[in-house]
């Protein structure tokens, strides 16, 4: 059987738009499921509601080293990052250019943090601007890129921004379950989580914000979340969302040493199978389950259509971003030509890949890669 005439999709390697959801999860919303007071009602029911949602988020804050009252419950990572965005009063805000959308597209006046070449932001750029007036009310950079995996120098940056008295904001989307968080450790004044990101249900996320500080609501009319976010909770999600959490941390080590070790496999076979071939961020610190792979003259479209018919789902960037034709504003932030990053594809593993799946799809894709040379 040919990669043109198999089934579509049955490998799945494109986690960081969404991870399928854990067993563990699934088992907490299915007990949830059945839980049908309001955890703001005073009777039995609301009481049972309201303590599997106070567990859930002890369960959390313990996780992501906060206390429970720094947690606000938000319906995403995109939710979240607007909320923060709210909480920077007066001044400038800088935002990394590797920034999500949510971000990008919800302050259009923002001065941007060039990337440099590798992935990283441009921390002697940050200093400078800085060191100028007017200061800056808000610099937010995130922990690891969506489309690169690049992990960027967290603390360098929130050192320089509290010199200055500068909030500091952490996309952290792409980070949970791939690296130690603690947000008491990272000095950050505000955190974006996002549940489904690491096998939890979609539709639920986290503002983890530092104590004393002012953030006004995005969702108003209630007095949920200690009135900083209006609406009834999404228990469902919120109790998968520490279920997937606890499981996600409990094999995070072993989980990156295996995807780490799979992934370099895979790059060093690609580079030396496809010596045009460009992993993007490769001179940066990265998360163990992201690929961003590029080849010239081979439409990042085009490979994402032949590998769906080959049944492997990858990814051109962002997922919120699909259906653009537009090159990835993160890959011309660090330089690469239009053409080149309108060729890169993402491919990102997670916690039920299996050993096979990368040299599975190499072997798919080296086909196309083949027939795109015969063609040129």
């Amino acid at each position: 059987m040919t990669w043109t005439t198999m089934k579509a999709a049955a490998t799945y390697l494109d986690h960081n738009a969404t991870s399928p959801l854990r067993p563990a999860a699934r088992s907490a919303v299915l007990a949830a499921l059945e839980v049908c007071g309001n955890a703001s009602s005073v009777h039995g029911f609301g009481r049972k509601a309201r303590g599997l949602l106070d567990d859930a988020r002890q369960d959390l804050a313990h996780l992501f080293g906060a206390g429970s009252g720094q947690l606000v419950f938000t319906s995403g990572a995109t939710e979240a990052n607007n909320q923060a965005l709210l909480t920077a009063k007066q001044g400038p805000i800088l935002l990394s250019a590797g920034e999500h959308d949510s971000l990008l597209q919800s302050c259009a006046d923002a001065e941007i943090i060039p990337l440099c070449e590798n992935g990283l932001v441009d921390l002697e750029w940050l200093a400078a601007r800085l060191s100028r007036k007017p200061t800056p009310a808000m610099v937010s950079v995130m922990l690891v890129n969506n489309e690169t995996g690049v992990v960027q120098p967290l603390e360098d940056v929130v050192t320089l921004a509290k010199s200055v008295g500068a909030l500091v904001h952490c996309d952290a989307v792409q980070a949970a379950g791939k690296l130690r968080l603690s947000f008491s450790e990272l000095g950050v004044d505000l955190l974006s989580l996002s549940a489904h990101k690491i096998g939890g249900p979609a539709g639920c996320g986290l503002l983890i914000q530092r104590d004393g500080l002012s953030v006004t609501p995005l969702v108003r009319g209630g007095g949920q979340e200690r009135r900083r976010r209006a609406g009834t909770e999404n228990l469902i999600g919120i109790v998968g969302f520490a279920a997937a959490a606890r499981e996600a941390e409990q094999g995070r080590q072993d989980a990156m040493d295996r995807l780490g070790a799979w992934r370099q496999a895979f790059e060093d076979a690609v580079l030396a199978e496809a010596p045009e071939a460009v992993i993007y961020g490769d001179g940066a610190p990265r998360v163990a389950n992201t690929i961003c792979l590029g080849v010239p003259r081979l439409p990042a479209e085009t490979q994402v259509m032949a590998m769906d018919l080959a049944g492997f789902a990858v990814s051109a960037g962002s997922a919120c971003s699909s259906g653009k034709v537009t090159p990835s504003h993160v890959l011309r932030a660090m330089g690469v030509e239009p053409d080149a990053a309108a060729s890169a594809i993402r491919i990102s593993l997670g916690w039920n890949s299996q050993a096979e799946d990368l040299p599975q799809f190499l072997k798919a894709w080296l086909a196309l890669y083949d027939r795109s040379r015969a063609a040129a």
